[in-house]
């Protein structure tokens, strides 16, 4: 007889190696085939309802690393919420307007833009950020998310764009809306204006000049011969000077230098004197801020006044405490100005060039203008001083040019007007983390009024028609008819048909008493169109509701889609359109740097899932704290192939280890297993918790790490190995055999439902080849359920003491192995000297040298009186010696019993009567 062939060896056809590149793909083409999405929609329908709301990519494209980590993270809460008692419809969307798509048409060379009608141009960018938005989609599929993109929402689409219309009726209808001329961020790289979440710092060397302004009326507070000192990093705003604006309560010196009389701050003047280098200076006299309201000064350059003006913004944190005020190009400026009533004089254009209005520098673009206009200072002797000096200055955050404060003609939404609802709003939101509170609290209460209006073609237009008076027009009739035909035709109509063909049919206003009218032709801030999703999606589709549960997105959204989601859903709905808000970091490379072409540190998901697997980029998702910023390289998604090995080897070896059991049939029930495997299921149970909790709060690393445990320390180097004797050698319906099936049984499922969030690709290999699992996919189930046990407390505390003493066992036998005391740990015979509460414990556990994985093991007498050759640990004392006897040629075990049956001279009794009653 082979004594091999007796052995009940495992057996699975589930393979070794996960070849996810290859594999994943047949899976999802699977998943396909089923309607996987729409078959878990239907299993949950009924369910409450838990909306994670897509914050939509920008359809522009291949997907890097910050769209896979974000739409993964949103992937494991759909995944998680859809097997935990919720229906979690998740509906991906994409935002497809803007500049981005302008300029990757205008810069193909493939069209001519200014040969094409605006209609026509807009056509192109629509056929554009279509075949965009397929791309992307075939890469978030690609990486397993899940979701309805056969029906995504786009920001294009005629119902979207009908319901932001609302949104923007809404918002006037309640007065928030209005037409203004007042300084906002302008871009000459894309002429047009921009809001506060399309600008980003970046630094700039800018020309620093000290400038004199002579008085020229001194109100008989000033003697007239003095001048008032400015300090300005915008040389070519002088020429838009109005005025001189000072604090009301700060202390102002006149200071005699040479042969002139200076006023500056007070507070700065020991600072002055050091960067204006003056050798000598006298202060002739003080006075405060107040008493130099309404002084008249002298523009240094052309014949024209300036006002000496009160104003709150003034600080001493640079500069001389006289701050240069140009109401055209600063939001400040702009307040003190019209507080005085100054005009707004912007001398700069569209394109950020000089104009008429700026006599002697007209046509230099306005950064060209520093040096003329720095020399033209310096002729008339009103140049104190020009240094150079580099500081954080906004920047287009798309052609990442510098930008300009700019007074247009634009439209506004009035943050002002409900800014404590917002506020309020902000405090019912549940925040993670928790600062994420804090930073969009402070952004709103320091927040200007929102500029909605662009100078493009690629948007959604603002639906406003004027009068003959050029009144602007905004009523419930024209808003619902706009919205009506933009749903019907889209709004490209808007450019297309006259304006009369867009107005209701015998519409009348006194603005137009001959019915003549024109419409506005400016476009809606992208911000504005994904800020409208709460309506246009969570309103629109009827499996959603607002609010959504949860918005997910990067930190940096905290001044972008949370900011204007949270505008627009106050204002319309009076309140949030979230009830949490959860924001992750950014990806960066693996040594904490922005990844950038240029240093060649890129990591692209889609090479990632060529060559690991898409499980790979989904388990180094869950592996990362992500709401901090994280780091990918190579070198760390190998160290996570490596975990993910050790994982799918467990699934491998527990499913090779069942292939003979049936659930139905050969499963022993819970009071009929021994304690270890008891404990096991308690075990498991406390993986079970833990890893439920932890979804439940979004901490997907302990998911990660919680499962990751469980299998390298309690399965592969405990359980499974002691295991392995009992399952090979036993015979098939031992019972002993058959319990530790048991509980190898109830580990697989609830570990492959635990990850199928996270590794969904591999749980669903893992699933049809369970015995006995039911249903098409994984997908289709629920989490495992937390188990109540007798006792717990008492068997946890006694095994987990035997594993620590088992621990110091393992030591033993190592160090008897590395001084050739012994080979393997089955030639190995322990004797164990423990202290009285050890004792107590190992003579109750039974079968010791199973347990310990040596053939022969005894409680030899108290630590106390342990041989001088003993390894001394700290519960137990331990001697390792060789095992005396043969080896039992189908166990292994070393015995001097060998040899006992005559029958089956080579086996050890235990294997003889195995192979002679179920064998022979």
């Amino acid at each position: 007889m082979e004594y091999k062939d007796t052995l009940l060896m495992p057996k699975t056809e589930f393979p070794m190696r996960g070849n996810l590149p290859n594999r994943e793909p047949e899976l999802q083409t699977k998943w396909e085939e089923m309607n996987i999405y729409e078959k878990v929609q239907e299993r949950t329908k009924g369910r409450p309802l838990f909306i994670l709301h897509d914050g939509p990519p920008y359809a522009n494209g291949d997907i890097h690393m910050g769209h896979a980590l974000n739409k993964v993270l949103k992937d494991f809460i759909v995944r998680y919420k859809s097997m935990s008692g919720f229906n979690a419809p998740y509906v991906p969307g994409w935002d497809t307007h803007g500049l981005p798509i302008e300029t990757a048409l205008t810069k193909s060379g493939k069209v001519k833009r200014k040969e094409m009608s605006v209609a026509a141009f807009r056509k192109l960018c629509e056929e554009y950020a279509l075949k965009q938005i397929d791309r992307q989609r075939e890469q978030f599929k690609r990486i397993g998310v899940r979701g309805d993109w056969e029906n995504p929402y786009i920001t294009l689409d005629k119902s979207y764009e009908a319901q932001q219309i609302k949104v923007f009726g809404e918002m006037a209808k309640k007065g928030f809306i209005y037409k203004g001329k007042k300084p906002v961020y302008w871009s000459p790289s894309s002429e047009s204006a921009l809001a506060e979440a399309e600008i980003e710092y970046q630094d700039k060397r800018s020309p620093s000049i000290y400038v004199a302004f002579p008085v020229k009326d001194g109100k008989g507070v000033l003697a007239g011969d003095e001048q008032i000192v400015i300090w300005t990093t915008t040389p070519w705003t002088i020429p838009a000077n109005l005025g001189i604006s000072v604090h009301p309560d700060l202390e102002y010196s006149i200071v005699k230098v040479n042969d002139k009389k200076l006023i500056v701050a007070s507070g700065l003047l020991e600072t002055l004197v050091k960067d204006l280098e003056w050798d000598g200076y006298e202060v002739t006299g003080t006075l405060k801020g107040a008493q130099m309201e309404n002084i008249i000064a002298k523009h240094p350059i052309y014949d024209r006044e300036s006002l000496v003006m009160c104003g709150e913004h003034v600080t001493l944190d640079a500069g001389t405490g006289c701050v240069h005020t140009a109401p055209g190009h600063g939001e400040d400026d702009f307040i003190v100005g019209q507080k005085y009533g100054l005009d707004v004089l912007c001398p700069v254009d569209d394109k950020g060039v000089m104009t008429e209005e700026a006599p002697g520098f007209e046509g230099l673009f306005y950064d060209e203008a520093n040096k003329p206009i720095t020399e033209k200072l310096q002729e008339v002797g009103a140049l104190l001083k020009l240094t150079f000096m580099t500081h954080s200055y906004p920047h287009d955050w798309r052609t990442k040019k510098p930008v300009i404060f700019r007074a247009t003609a634009q439209w506004f939404a009035s943050i002002k007007d409900f800014r404590n609802e917002l506020l309020q709003a902000i405090e019912e939101v549940e925040w993670i983390p928790t600062w994420g509170e804090t930073r969009l609290h402070n952004m709103v209460r320091d927040r200007g009024d929102w500029c909605i209006s662009r100078q493009r073609a690629w948007g959604v237009p603002i639906p406003v028609f004027y009068g003959e008076n050029n009144e602007a027009i905004i009523t419930d009739e024209t808003i619902n008819h706009i919205s009506s035909l933009f749903r019907e035709h889209g709004s490209n109509i808007w450019f297309e048909w006259d304006t009369k063909d867009l107005l209701p049919e015998g519409f009348k206003s006194e603005y137009s008493p001959n019915g003549e009218f024109t419409r506005e032709m400016d476009i809606m801030d992208v911000w504005f169109d994904s800020g409208s999703s709460h309506q246009a999606v969570l309103v629109e589709r009827d499996e959603l509701q607002r609010p959504a549960d949860l918005y997910l997105e990067g930190s940096d959204q905290y001044r972008g889609w949370f900011n204007s989601s949270l505008s627009t859903g106050v204002a319309v709905s009076g309140k949030s359109p979230y009830k949490g808000i959860l924001s992750h970091g950014f990806a960066l490379d693996g040594e904490g740097r922005k990844m950038s072409k240029s240093i060649g540190n890129v990591v692209v998901p889609n090479d990632v899932m060529k060559q690991l697997g898409a499980d790979i980029l989904r388990l180094w998702v869950a592996s990362v704290d992500y709401q901090a910023d994280v780091r990918v390289s190579d070198k760390i998604l190998k160290q996570v192939s490596e975990v993910y090995r050790k994982i799918r080897n467990t699934f491998r070896f527990l499913l090779g280890n069942l292939h003979d059991f049936d659930p139905k049939v050969n499963a022993i029930k819970k009071e009929d297993l021994s304690e270890l495997d008891l404990y096991m299921l308690v075990k498991l149970n406390d993986v079970v918790k833990k890893a439920k909790d932890s979804y439940d709060l979004y901490q997907f690393s302990s998911v990660y790490h919680a499962v990751h445990n469980f299998c390298t320390i309690d399965l592969s180097s405990f359980y499974m190995d002691i295991a392995k004797d009992t399952l090979y050698i036993d015979h098939a319906d031992s019972e002993a055999r058959r319990g530790i099936q048991t509980v190898m049984y109830e580990i697989l499922v609830a570990l492959t439902k635990l990850v199928s969030p996270i590794l969904s690709h591999t749980a669903d290999e893992v699933w049809p080849f369970i015995p006995g699992s039911e249903g098409e996919s994984v997908q289709l189930t629920d989490m495992p359920e937390v188990v109540n046990f007798e006792n717990v407390d008492e068997l946890k505390a006694k095994w987990d003491k035997f594993m620590s003493v088992r621990d110091e066992v393992l030591k033993a036998l190592e160090t008897a192995r590395n001084e050739k005391t012994i080979g393997k740990s089955l030639t190995a015979s322990v004797r164990l000297y423990p202290n009285e509460e050890t004792k107590q414990l190992l003579d109750s556990v039974g079968n010791l040298h199973k347990l310990l994985i040596v053939s022969h093991a005894e409680v030899a007498d108290d630590k106390n009186n342990a041989p001088a050759n003993a390894q001394e640990f700290d519960q137990v004392s331990i001697v390792v010696e060789k095992a005396e006897g043969e080896t039992c040629e189908r166990c292994w075990i070393v015995t001097p019993k060998v040899g006992e049956n005559k029958e089956h001279p080579t086996l050890c009794p235990d294997c003889a009567t195995t192979v002679t009653n179920h064998y022979s």
